[in-house]
């Protein structure tokens, strides 16, 4: 029998920096990479700042503000009793690869360790798998704060990190999707 691993898509933020809703423009792509990852079993999106339209199961955190940790606690309180792990997905990372997600959740399903997250050129990254055994001990800081295991996945390249216009724009150019 197989662990049931469900995704925390963290949707929460202000978005500042890029000045209106990024989250209305990012997250329906984000969740298709998400559905086409094979091991997860459930998905939640915690929604904070901005109200956003989504087909997937929406979890608002009121304490969005205190940091990602607070929306990734609000994710995780309102995942099924039965799931062991979440992995934990940033909307703002349109190019997230869900080969990269299946296989933090294979190594963690294969370690000890509680935490696993991807690397890219040997930097910490997106997707991270938080097993339950520490749901409680996640900081203000979020999952950032835990001592990661790390799997490479270079190969896959790294789902970047949308804050701008412009970042988009140059995710834009660099899929050929103009």
């Amino acid at each position: 029998m197989s662990a049931m691993v469900a995704a925390v898509v963290l949707a929460a933020g202000a978005s500042t920096r890029f000045g209106s809703p990024k989250q209305q423009l990012l997250l329906a792509p984000v969740l298709t990479r998400v559905r086409r990852a094979t091991s997860i079993d459930d998905i939640v999106v915690v929604l904070g700042a901005h109200d956003v339209e989504t087909d997937a199961r929406a979890i608002r955190c009121p304490d969005w503000d205190r940091g990602p940790g607070a929306s990734l606690r609000c994710g995780l309180a309102g995942l099924p009793p039965d799931a062991e792990a979440a992995v934990v997905v940033l909307a703002d990372g349109p190019a997230l690869s869900p080969e990269a997600i299946n296989r933090v959740v294979a190594a963690w399903l294969d370690g000890d360790s509680d935490v696993v997250a991807a690397s890219y050129d040997g930097n910490r990254g997106h997707p991270v798998v938080v097993g339950r055994r520490i749901w409680a001990r996640v900081p203000d800081e979020g999952a950032r704060a835990l001592e990661p295991t790390l799997v490479p996945c270079d190969d896959l390249g790294s789902p970047g990190d949308v804050n701008t216009p412009a970042d988009l724009a140059g995710r834009v150019r660099e899929s050929g999707a103009e």
